[in-house]
């Protein structure tokens, strides 16, 4: 098995990260004098730069998730995290990431922009990955595995026998990306992150959380790659509003815990009341905060919608998802609007 080191991209290793004011020095007295980072110096709330490594925030986290600060990297939503992944240990031009798809569509995106190539392997029939065929169209240029589990936009976990299986044969770094981990009763892989030095999870505030607007990604992985990606991101990546607003939401566990609760009875709910639609020929298993269903005119059914004031996403042009739907779980009132619609389309 690679160590880090070895899947590195060479310019990496010998990268040395640009050294910011406020990492140089950390505030720790209200009255210090800071004419260090050329900063506007009438207060304002936001004249001065942020913590650049998001301790406040990291601390909260690391309470909550009961994982080391030194295992954590906070991004500019998933999507820097993934990006920074991508510029760590993918050498343009050369290297390769491999996806499952159906999946979320910016890990290939991402790889574009980095001129990665993307390797794509479909899920089976019941959306799990198919380990044998994974492995066989990866090779030494393999650097990124990506699972997204819960995975988006099926909706089902994958299994643990599965996942653990390519954690140990493949050959490059693994990224599960539990975005929806928060309402599956599968347990999360942070629990085993010590066991496997390739292991990367990302996580989100933007779901179970409801912080979709301050867009802030979690980064969980060895101290190595942590350092590896401090290294690498911008020196202040995570705003002033963002950290604070982070904070105050993360304190409030209860209410978090309620929103949670409320919306896994109304994801059992508005599969129920699907039962007795005439055109759905599907109602897929869910871990998430979503249903994936099958209709029988997936872009008719859409329009239709639409018209009705009820948006839903157009699935249909992914691989096996085709006349597929998806449906966000709202709240009470919204998932009673989002099944009169569909009553009356039939």
């Amino acid at each position: 098995m690679a160590t880090v080191q070895d899947l590195l991209r060479p310019s990496i290793k010998a990268l040395k990260a640009y050294s910011s004011a406020r990492d140089e020095f950390q505030e720790e007295t209200s009255d210090m004098v800071f004419i260090d980072a050329n900063e506007n110096p009438f207060n304002n709330g936001v004249n001065r730069y942020p913590d650049p490594q998001q301790n406040e925030v990291k601390d909260l986290l690391s309470e909550i998730k009961n994982v080391s600060k030194s295992n954590i990297l906070l991004g500019n939503g998933s999507d820097e995290v993934l990006d920074l992944l991508m510029r760590a240990f993918c050498e343009p031009n050369k290297d390769n990431i491999i996806i499952l798809p159906p999946t979320y569509g910016m890990y290939e995106v991402l790889a574009n922009l980095n001129a990665v190539e993307t390797r794509k392997v479909l899920l089976s029939e019941d959306f799990q990955p198919e380990g044998d065929q994974i492995l066989d169209v990866a090779d030494s240029n393999s650097k990124i595995l990506f699972l997204c589990s819960p995975n988006n936009p099926s909706g089902n976990s994958f299994k643990d026998y599965e996942v653990e299986a390519l954690l140990k044969k493949f050959g490059g770094i693994v990224v599960i990306d539990e975005a929806y981990i928060d309402f599956s009763n599968q347990d999360s892989w942070l629990d085993r992150l010590e066991e496997f030095p390739n292991l990367v999870i990302t996580q989100t505030l933007s779901k179970a959380y409801g912080m979709a607007g301050i867009r802030l990604g979690i980064c969980y992985a060895s101290q190595e790659i942590i350092k590896v990606l401090n290294t690498i991101k911008p020196p202040y990546n995570i705003n002033v509003l963002t950290q604070n607003k982070a904070v105050e939401l993360l304190k409030q566990t209860d209410v978090i815990s309620d929103e949670i609760d409320s919306i896994l009875i109304e994801r059992s709910r508005l599969m129920s009341d699907l039962k007795s639609i005439s055109y759905v020929s599907k109602i897929y298993p869910s871990d998430t905060n979503f249903v994936l269903v099958k209709v029988d005119d997936a872009t008719t059914r859409y329009n239709q919608l639409i018209k009705e004031g009820v948006v839903v996403r157009n699935r249909t042009t992914q691989p096996l998802c085709e006349n597929c739907l998806r449906l966000t779980v709202g709240t009470p009132l919204e998932n009673k609007m989002l099944i009169t619609a569909l009553t009356k389309l039939q």
